[in-house]
């Protein structure tokens, strides 16, 4: 079988997780989650870990559990500013993307340093209301006490703590395709990043 590698990139709650699972799901892909690695170092660091050590020795059991509370998402982005953070969970992730078969990896930085010679990059984005809005959706159902004004604060600060990192900072690749989501469904941004790797393949 032969290699492909789609990196898909872009902020916190901009749908890239869910178009990521998707394109796999249509082509017959792998799918890797990276900020998966980087939450569950986050977890490990809340419990008490060293960041470096959790990223040097996460295995796949790790990758359990509940994951995806705000917590969980804010210690996941302060350990991913630490350069050997990122350098443990490198090797990772380009091995995963180099598999037979093809790969589809979201993250923040899949096009710019994981995957730079990937097929197809793409850089899923909406506005801050927007991604704070979906967020707040989410959450809500699981704590009553989540506002609004709350989940955007964290948007924002996530947002600046991504892009301003010295380290790999969240931007999009100088040949990615934007896919801004703020006016599109589910299933218009899926189609439209099913549309663009088929120009590819």
């Amino acid at each position: 079988m032969t290699r492909f590698t789609v990196a898909i990139d872009g902020p916190a709650a901009a749908g890239k997780g869910t178009i990521s699972k998707a394109v796999a799901a249509h082509f017959g892909f792998a799918h890797l989650d990276t900020g998966l690695l980087y939450r569950a170092v986050g977890a490990k660091v809340l419990a008490g870990g060293d960041p470096v050590a959790a990223a040097k020795s996460l295995s796949p059991d790790d990758l359990q559990g509940n994951l995806r509370t705000q917590e969980v998402a804010q210690a996941a982005s302060r350990v991913a500013v630490l350069p050997d953070v990122r350098a443990a969970l490198f090797e990772f992730q380009r091995d995963f993307a180099a598999r037979d078969g093809g790969a589809v990896l979201d993250g923040r930085d899949i096009g710019t340093v994981i995957c730079p010679d990937a097929d197809v990059k793409l850089f899923v984005t909406a506005s801050a209301e927007v991604r704070a809005e979906r967020r707040y959706l989410e959450l809500s159902e699981k704590d009553a006490k989540t506002t609004r004004a709350d989940v955007l604060a964290d948007v924002v600060a996530r947002d600046k703590r991504d892009t301003e990192r010295a380290e790999a900072p969240l931007k999009p690749a100088h040949d990615a395709v934007i896919i801004d989501t703020s006016e599109m469904s589910i299933a218009q941004a899926v189609a439209k990043a099913v549309a663009v790797i088929n120009t590819c393949r």
